[in-house]
């Protein structure tokens, strides 16, 4: 749980990725030579803050998104947001701008809903500001922000201990809209010929989904899968005997958008765990369906 902790407190709104992604990339870096298989890693200003790794002959690629929500400083003390945060008064902001440090207390108006901040002084327009890292590890849980989804990278970087055969896609803007997807996609497809995916993000807590029941396989959101490819995630998940549970959304959705919309003929399917608090300062995740998730993306990885 030290990796996730330590990129928990990394900012990463969407759209300034770039501290994460460095991180990410001395840790495969630093990592890499302990692993079963040293992949390609694959970065720079044609990819701008995303990272593929590619290992031995690729058949799945999975997607894990770098940024997280957060809060852009507008004028007059005004506040956007970067994604679909939660917002109630009181919850601590940290950011940085030009005159430093900053640390302060996100206000939603009363009357109108409007986002504030209070803070001394005057923030510079264009700070972005997200909530402040309270890490919290228990016997049974984590609870921190960012879980959405630091979790899904921690994932993503455990599986390079032990894959042989696969892709590791680290994208960026998820949470506000996309953008990245659409090009990584384009450029795996037609450079490695690899079609089907797997999404690694992270669920919520419903009436149909809880946690500690085992990781997450979604037979749709606001998309639909192609039913074929989820139903041989499917059986591979039953014979494993791994926890998991089943999940059907008519809203949300994931890294999936781009690829299902993309021109190039995408399988994809979005496993995670289930979280509690979503979008929040106190997003919580049961360690049980951590380890399901990690096991299950192992399994899938070897016989897709």
């Amino acid at each position: 749980m030290e990796l996730l902790r330590t990129m928990c407190h990394i900012p990463a709104p969407a759209g300034h990725e770039t501290q994460l992604a460095e991180f990410v990339l001395r840790y495969v870096q630093q990592n890499q030579g302990q692993w079963h298989s040293m992949p390609a890693i694959l970065d720079g200003d044609e990819f701008q803050d995303c990272i593929i790794l590619v290992f031995g002959s690729p058949r799945t690629a999975i997607f894990a998104h770098l940024d997280s929500i957060g809060f852009t400083v507008r004028y007059g003390r005004q506040l956007v947001c970067i994604g679909g945060p939660m917002a109630e008064t009181g919850y601590r902001l940290v950011g940085e701008d030009s005159q430093g440090k900053i640390d302060c207390t996100l206000v939603v108006v009363e009357d109108t809903g409007a986002l504030s901040y209070d803070y001394h002084r005057e923030i510079d327009r264009g700070t972005e500001l997200t909530f402040h890292c309270d890490f919290r590890e228990t016997e049974t849980t984590v609870q921190s922000c960012c879980l959405d989804n630091r979790l899904g990278v921690w994932n993503a970087l455990r599986l390079c201990e032990t894959l042989e055969h696969g892709i590791i896609v680290f994208s960026c803007w998820e949470e506000h809209g996309g953008g990245s997807v659409a090009y990584l996609a384009k450029y795996i497809y037609e450079t490695y010929g690899v079609r089907q995916a797997l999404i690694s993000d992270i669920t919520w807590v419903t009436e149909g989904v809880q946690p500690g029941q085992g990781v997450a396989i979604s037979l749709r959101d606001s998309l639909i899968p192609r039913r074929s490819y989820v139903d041989r995630i499917r059986r591979i998940a039953a014979a494993s005997g791994i926890p998991h549970q089943l999940e059907v959304e008519g809203s949300g959705g994931s890294d999936a958008k781009e690829l299902q919309h993309g021109a190039q003929p995408w399988d994809w399917c979005f496993i995670g765990a289930p979280e509690d608090n979503v979008h929040s300062p106190d997003e919580i995740v049961d360690k049980r369906d951590i380890e399901s998730m990690l096991a299950l993306y192992r399994v899938l990885m070897r016989e897709l």
